[in-house]
């Protein structure tokens, strides 16, 4: 591996200002509009030891992670840098982001037939069930490419994508190459005889694939590894349907245990919206579909590929106690949720409406017949497995009270398989009901105030939890925000602890300032079905965020 030498950086910044000179002064001239915008952020924390909940003592006392965007456009072309500095990398973030430079540097030319971009790059295609690129921060993860893409648009309706690239691994870009083409039509926009059409149809196909050497003797590992998918959109009136299947070659791995089995994975989506009503009903099958750049890796490092959840994202504190990690060796599921709005005046939606939401969401093993250790196992693909992984039911009201209130009730059964998900081996699956009152008011309409207040019951790990919040907004500057989560039946009278938090926002001209002092659980952090584990602290952070 070799890491961005100070020679590179020097040439990205000359790049800039050489774009930046060039292009002003065309501007100036009145050949091209330009401009400039970015975004900065710098998250820091001052921790304090807890050993009461495991907080661990930091020897620097102050860690931090913050980086940089800035971007320029003029005309067809548009360039881009981001800065990045982790001293040191905070809490829950892996400490091989240590250090500073320059991460992400690009260069795009676009126009009605082509695009091409030079550098760092994202791009997903279909749903991602063999290729995203993706920046999440609050995951610390970036598998960006480096290296060059092309869409081309041959014709309205037609798109073609290509990619070649050595993806990002912290400061690092492994001698790895990944490649992959795919392809799109809409067929009423190219076939003159489905123009009107009520019908609407797209196809999509994709291929990617991977090189690394096979650097172990004692196996005969596969240098190339290709993935392929196909898909279809459909949409007919008020009705959604879109499909995509994948399919992988044998791909022995670290995460597979060097095991040959071939991976496939399907993710369905059907939806019906109306005036007043949404119906959505997803489903997934996964089967080893584990996809990286580097075989000896585990974790959010180097994947290649990203499997969409079909759990609903909970946003309430106590809802993220047990939440569900995609299993991309092999899972089965599905998820539907129904919303509705009773119009106001109706019986039941009174004077001013109300808004029902009802969520489901089950995922289980695959069903497996292990087979010896270099093929690993067989499964029919609708074969369900006997262990359950996780399980939600979600009810949902939001009721406008008056014209200056408003509440929303909620309900969620979970049940939450420890071992499965989160590697604790000999753990008992946990069982839990959360309720939820959130009560919203309007002072002015710049002033409100919101309480939301939580209770978690189950008999399972640290046993139920209580948790109240107040915030007070006085727009468009100020939030004030303290809220108190309390592990009162933790079975240990010596764990019943309170996790305080207590902060301040100020928001000015795209900038937000945040100060906050928290005592923090243990547990884990997850966007999308990607997680990572976040562990217990205690201290005062402060974020400043800016764009411009």
């Amino acid at each position: 591996m070799k890491s961005m030498s100070i020679l590179s950086i020097r040439k990205v910044i000359g790049t800039a200002i050489f774009l930046f000179i060039s292009y002003q002064a065309q501007s100036q001239q009145g050949l091209a509009p330009s401009n400039f915008s970015g975004y900065f952020e710098a998250n820091g924390q001052y921790y304090q030891a807890d050993s009461a909940i495991d907080a661990p003592e930091v020897r620097e006392k102050y860690l931090n992670n913050g980086f940089m965007v800035l971007n320029y456009n003029n005309g067809n072309l548009t360039a881009g840098i981001r800065y990045e500095s982790y001293l040191n990398t905070l809490l829950g973030f892996d400490p091989s982001y240590k250090g500073n430079g320059i991460t992400n540097r690009y260069v795009s030319y676009s126009n009605d037939f082509i695009t091409v971009t030079a550098g760092n790059f994202y791009e997903q295609f279909g749903s991602g069930l063999v290729f995203r690129t993706y920046w999440e921060p609050n995951l610390g993860l970036d598998n960006s490419l480096d290296g060059l893409k092309v869409v081309l648009r041959p014709r309205n309706g037609i798109t073609f994508k290509g990619v070649i690239g050595r993806q990002r691994d912290f400061f690092t870009y492994p001698e790895n190459v990944v490649r992959g083409i795919d392809g799109e039509i809409q067929i009423n926009d190219v076939l003159e005889q489905f123009a009107n059409s009520k019908l609407r149809i797209g196809v999509g196909g994709s291929f990617v694939s991977k090189y690394q050497k096979d650097d172990k003797p004692s196996l005969i590992l596969p240098e190339n590894v290709g993935a392929y998918a196909g898909r279809i959109n459909l949409r007919y009136g008020k009705i959604a349907f879109d499909a995509e299947y994948a399919y992988k070659i044998n791909d022995p791995s670290q995460a597979n245990l060097f095991t040959y089995n071939t991976g496939e994975a399907l993710f369905t989506n059907l939806t019906y919206t109306q005036k007043g009503l949404g119906i959505r009903l997803s489903g997934k099958r996964v089967s080893n579909m584990d996809y990286r750049s580097d075989r000896s890796v585990t974790g959010t490092r180097l994947q290649i590929n990203y499997l969409p959840a079909v759990n609903r994202q909970q946003t309430y504190r106590l809802a993220t106690l047990y939440p569900f990690a995609t299993q991309s060796l092999g899972e089965m599921g599905g998820s539907s949720e129904i919303y509705y709005n009773f119009k106001p005046k109706s019986a039941l939606g009174g004077e001013y409406g109300t808004t029902l939401m009802m969520n489901y969401a089950a995922v289980s093993d695959i069903d497996r017949k292990n087979l010896d250790d270099t093929l690993g196992y067989t499964s029919e693909f609708f074969s369900v497995g006997d262990d359950r992984y996780y399980q939600e039911v979600t009810f949902e009201v939001t009721k406008k009270i008056s014209k200056k209130s408003k509440v929303i009730v909620s309900y969620l059964y979970q049940i939450y398989d420890r071992e499965k998900i989160e590697g604790k081996v000999n753990e008992k699956q946990v069982t839990s009901h959360l309720g939820v009152i959130e009560y919203t008011y309007k002072f002015s309409s710049t002033n409100s105030i919101r309480f939301d207040v939580e209770h978690l019951s189950t008999e399972q790990d640290r046993g139920n939890w209580a948790m109240f919040l107040v915030e007070f907004n006085m727009a468009p500057h100020w939030t004030l925000t303290a809220f108190d989560e309390w592990n009162y039946g933790n079975k240990d009278p010596k764990k019943q602890f309170h996790y305080y938090n207590g902060s301040i926002n100020y928001v000015k001209d795209g900038t937000r300032i945040s100060l906050s002092w928290a005592r923090q659980r243990a547990g884990l952090l997850c966007v999308g079905g990607v997680c990572r584990f976040v562990p217990a602290s205690n201290g005062l952070s402060l974020t400043v965020s800016s764009r411009f």
